[in-house]
């Protein structure tokens, strides 16, 4: 019976631990998955997307970069600066409890309950990707740096 409880605990606990992916969108809050921009200069803008994989984070950053490019009547983008930061959030999930209790009247008896979270599957791990970029219009300099807004919209999922 013990036992029965122990792994339906285990497997409850994983249960919650798993942190699933967002769709594309805005960030609602600065430690949530999604997008948020910050403009520095008329032409300049920080770009920042949280995803729970570098690759997803990278890939959105993009797309988002495009999208303020081409809100603000740019053609293509300058990556003039770029981080990424990995977050654990909340750091190590496993935990073990002990309780009791016991009563006295008509009838005597004793409780006693263990419990153990193991975080099993997922992660709440989250990545950034923050982009400094510059917008133009015209002709596209040269340049690995430089992107057409338009081409990274088709070539990226939203």
């Amino acid at each position: 019976m013990i036992r029965s409880i122990l792994i339906a605990g285990l497997l409850a606990s994983g249960a919650v631990a798993c942190t699933t992916a967002k769709p594309y969108g805005p960030a609602s809050s600065p430690s949530s998955q999604g997008f948020s921009v910050q403009p520095i200069e008329s032409n300049r803008y920080r770009v920042s997307y949280t995803a729970l994989s570098p690759e997803q984070a990278r890939q959105y950053a993009l797309r988002r970069a495009a999208e303020v490019t081409l809100e603000n009547g740019g053609d293509w983008f300058r990556v003039v600066r770029g981080y990424t930061d990995a977050s654990r959030a909340g750091g190590s999930r496993s935990s073990v409890s002990v309780g009791g209790s016991s009563s006295t009247g008509t009838y005597s008896g004793v409780g006693v309950g263990v419990g153990i979270g193991i975080p099993i599957g997922g992660s709440s791990e989250k990545v950034t990707e923050s982009l400094e970029i510059i917008s133009g219009s015209g002709t596209r300099p040269e340049g690995a740096d430089v992107y057409d807004a338009n081409s990274v919209l088709i070539n990226t999922a939203g």
